[in-house]
């Protein structure tokens, strides 16, 4: 084969003048360096293939551990969901958390068995805190907090089958992945303005004369009954209001806690903390002064009232409902007859305790000025239960609005129109009444949230009322009360609706790092 020549080309500066020529030496250059390619070859082709297997391996370590975070914070989150201060909330915790393990990992294609001991429990959301698989009764009530950890489970979706195994930093050829997340209630839906329990008495009966059933009382309060929240004391004849520390969880120190700082947990209606069981919690004891000399206007923002910019739109949303039952004012409750008379239930201290005239067993109050219009407005959001020893998973049985005279007092009924077809003045669903049903205003209609007028507060064991500043106190129970009307400086009126379960308290669930 005949070889090219090499082409040498030579600019002569001087005269600006070009010559070609041939080199023969040129050319036998050309063909030694024409073998330093295949040599280079060899040492780059290892390079890039030791690249393609070393990024394979990444990716498949990086889509493992992607998938095992996914799956412990998921599962984290359903556990924690469950969890509400009782042993019961544990079960269901660990039965959520296989269910929910098991799905993730089925849609990812890997099919393992659950292992429980990757579920523990704490009081608190620091990892290295003191983590429990199994919680007893007296501790349950403290333990809000659930950690995964995905080293307990098989190692076959821990394990990770490496392209090119020789190039892994270790001597395994299927190197381990784990990951841990933690996950607990950040708050809860419980206003931060406690009273006192009117009895010590979670359930008992109330014998009404003329009545077969027994009526439900609940830790002294009647259902469908108003009450000035502010004016109660089962103790004393001196009202019994509490501030509650929002920041400080059962059986921790309390911190200094003042009105100011409770306005923004007034205005969502909820506290910092992950539950109300397992310890005492902290109050400040406002018997001489009451706690809604400035906070009212953030109970407020419930009626679509904002005066002042306490509260935000967005945190603190009105009521799909914000019409105030003024039966202080004539035709204040439509429903009821009489439809005027005192706004609350009448205050009484003739046993020597402050509480309503409803409150006093039959024949009913002696004191002076009782009349029908005492008992305030009746049933505005839900009706008077009978008793029974447990409730039913129905529900309570409640009595029908032909009872009122028995229940209460003579002269008290119900108009032809009330609970037409089944529905309470506040919540009148595809009923238009304009006597009963006001919409908030046209600006702030995207934000209206339904029973934001319900206040859930926690009830106080005042066997001895707490007096002073940052005293601790015990939480019987939390009481569920309807805002019948907008509060003032020194009264909260508000309908009693029964009690809550912790379990349905549950504010956010959030991961912790």
């Amino acid at each position: 084969m005949k070889s090219r020549p090499i082409i040498s080309t030579i600019f002569n500066g001087a005269n600006g003048s070009t010559t070609v020529t041939t080199s023969a030496n040129a050319r036998l250059q050309y063909q030694r360096e024409d073998g330093a390619f295949a040599i280079m070859l060899a040492p780059l082709l290892i390079v890039i293939v030791a690249a393609c297997g070393l990024a394979l391996n990444a990716g498949a370590l990086y889509n493992r551990k992607v998938e095992l975070s996914g799956m412990a914070k998921a599962v984290a989150l359903a556990a924690a969901q469950e969890l509400n201060g009782t042993t019961d909330g544990i079960a269901a915790a660990k039965t959520k958390a296989r269910e929910t393990a098991q799905g993730y990992i089925y849609n990812h294609g890997i099919s393992i068995t659950w292992q429980e001991a990757a579920l523990t429990f704490s009081t608190g959301p620091a990892r290295s805190g003191d983590w429990r698989s199994s919680v007893s009764a007296d501790d349950a009530g403290r333990y809000y907090f659930a950690k995964v950890d995905t080293s307990a489970l098989d190692v076959q979706i821990r394990s990770v089958s490496l392209v090119f195994p020789s190039l892994s930093s270790g001597t395994s050829p299927s190197p381990y992945i784990n990951d841990i997340a933690v996950a607990g209630r950040s708050a809860i839906n419980v206003l931060p303005i406690a009273i006192c329990a009117m009895s010590e008495d979670a359930t008992t009966p109330r014998t009404n004369t003329g009545m077969p059933d027994t009526e439900l009382v609940e830790y002294g309060f009647r259902r469908g009954v108003s009450y000035d929240l502010m004016r109660l004391n089962p103790k004393a004849t001196t009202p019994a209001r509490f501030l509650v520390d929002a920041a400080s969880a059962p059986g921790m120190s309390g911190s200094s806690f003042d009105v100011q700082v409770a306005g923004p947990f007034v205005c969502t209606g909820s506290m910092w903390m992950p539950g109300l069981k397992g310890g005492a919690i902290h109050v400040s004891s406002l018997s001489s002064t009451s706690p809604l000399e400035s906070l009212h206007i953030q109970l407020n923002s419930r009626f679509d009232d904002y005066t002042g910019d306490r509260c935000s739109v967005n945190s603190a949303p009105p009521d799909s409902n914000v019409m105030a039952y003024q039966y202080d004012k004539s035709g204040g409750a439509p429903w009821m007859v009489p439809s005027t008379g005192s706004r609350a239930a009448m205050s009484t201290t003739e046993r020597n305790k402050l509480e309503t005239v409803a409150d006093i067993p039959p024949p009913g109050s002696t004191a002076t000025g009782v009349t029908a219009g005492s008992y305030g407005p009746l049933w505005a959001y839900t009706k008077a239960a009978k008793y029974a020893a447990s409730e039913p998973s129905s529900g309570y049985a409640t009595f029908s609005s032909s009872d009122w005279a028995k229940l209460y007092a003579s002269g008290l009924s119900a108009t032809g129109s009330y609970q037409s077809g089944g529905v309470s003045p506040y919540n009148p669903i595809g009923v238009t009444n304009p006597a009963t049903i006001l919409s908030p205003a046209l600006a702030r209609k995207d934000f209206i949230t339904s029973q934001r007028r319900v206040l859930n507060v926690p009830l106080l064991s005042c066997t001895t009322v707490p007096s002073g500043s940052n005293v601790p106190a015990t939480v019987k129970g939390i009481g569920k009360f309807f805002m019948t009307v907008p509060a003032t400086k020194d009264a909260l009126i508000a309908e009693f609706a029964g009690t809550i379960p912790d379990r349905l308290l549950t504010g956010p669930v959030e991961l912790y790092p």
